[in-house]
């Protein structure tokens, strides 16, 4: 079935002062160089096409598998290219979602692309700059707080879940999905990994999974691990036996305490 297109425009704001101590104008720079464009996005037409055939199923993973139901006003951090904000705004009880990001760039020319490529509900949204690590909006504001790929470029990852806490209403839920975790079984050439990383451009930290529980425990955001499983059948057994011990995928989902 054909996807229904919305024939509204996604407003853009304008911001000028939204970053923190933890960042600066260096840090928009770097996020909106040719060569981190490069490691995140690659080629173009091969990104667009893993978000139309990946990235779509995993709003139906967390809210079939992991039983989120999303609703009201959803944020989303580091929205980069906002696929996720795009398949949020598809959803029924969902009123409005706001898609932020430290630079302007992707949410300018980036986003309206994948908003037009997967078909999102552009009435509900709202793109502005901001800075995950100091959110310019009223405490208890939100219903749920999402990142995709996000928490592990913080200077300071438990500053963000604390700001993610912070404009949750009580009961609402923060959730992160396509964090790099460290697998179990410790690969020797981890530090090649990472070497040829930052060769590309990509300086970016990696976790464990018990560090990622820390930080949540840091925050006092009460955590639920999910593994992340997103193909069908028999694979599907296969790739949840073996998460977490060759590969690591995760989805993060802390609640906010209170009612």
């Amino acid at each position: 079935m054909a996807r229904p297109v919305s024939t509204t425009e996604s407003k853009y704001i304008e911001k000028k002062s939204y970053l923190s101590r933890y960042a600066h104008e260096r840090t928009v720079a770097v996020r909106e160089s040719e060569a981190r464009l490069a490691a995140e996005f690659g080629n173009e037409e091969k990104w667009l096409r893993c978000v139309k055939e990946e990235c779509i199923r995993f709003v139906p993973f967390l809210t079939k598998k992991c039983g989120l139901e999303f609703r009201g006003r959803v944020l989303e951090i580091g929205a980069g290219g906002a696929w996720l904000s795009a398949e949020i705004s598809r959803l029924p009880r969902v009123v409005e979602v706001i898609t932020t990001d430290y630079s302007p760039k992707l949410l300018k020319v980036q986003a309206p692309k994948v908003f037009k490529l997967l078909n999102a509900n552009t009435a509900k949204i709202t793109r502005l700059p901001a800075d995950f690590h100091q959110l310019d909006f009223a405490d208890n504001h939100f219903d749920a707080v999402v990142s995709a790929t996000v928490l592990h470029h913080a200077a300071n990852i438990v500053q963000v879940l604390r700001e993610a806490k912070r404009v949750l209403k009580p009961g609402g839920k923060f959730v992160a999905i396509r964090e790099p975790v460290w697998p179990l079984v410790k690969i020797k050439s981890r530090k090649k990994i990472l070497a040829k990383l930052v060769a590309t451009g990509v300086d970016d930290h990696f976790y464990t999974l018990a560090e990622y529980k820390e930080f949540f425990r840091q925050a006092a955001l009460p955590l639920e691990v999910h593994r992340v499983a997103l193909s069908s059948g028999f694979r599907y057994y296969v790739d949840k036996m073996v998460n977490g011990l060759t590969h690591a995928r995760y989805a993060f989902i802390g609640t906010k305490r209170g009612k």
